[in-house]
């Protein structure tokens, strides 16, 4: 149980800090260096503002800081209650991700970057 548990924590932790350090006061954070240098948004610009938006119940502001940080929430939140239940239960947890998968999520991070810095898609900039 230690495992599950301890990470749990210490992305409880983060979120915590995130929460309360906002990253909307500017200097609190180091900036996204895609962004300095080339004014793309990566697929991660925002994350922290969604973080913050999250830990204060705002999912709307969530989801418009980084709808996909959102996704990526909810998806740890399943995992991480399936290898507690199968901690707790003495079953060791095995994910078997295959490289379709790895490929599908690449394909849909790179989409999501394109799609956010392009005009159409300014409603998924952060």
């Amino acid at each position: 149980m230690f495992v599950p548990v301890a990470t749990l924590a210490g992305v409880a932790a983060a979120f915590a800090y995130v929460g309360t350090v906002d990253p909307n006061e500017p200097g609190h954070y180091p900036v996204c260096p895609l962004l300095r240098f080339t004014g793309l948004y990566c697929p991660g610009c925002g994350g922290l503002r969604s973080a913050h938006a999250f830990v204060h119940g705002d999912l709307p502001a969530a989801l418009g800081a980084n709808a996909l940080a959102v996704v990526g929430y909810g998806i740890f939140a399943v995992v991480i209650v399936v290898w507690l239940v199968r901690a707790a239960r003495d079953v060791p947890m095995r994910l078997a991700v295959s490289p379709v998968l790895w490929w599908g999520v690449g394909a849909v991070l790179a989409l999501f970057t394109l799609v956010r810095n392009l005009p159409f898609g300014s409603a998924l900039a952060p």
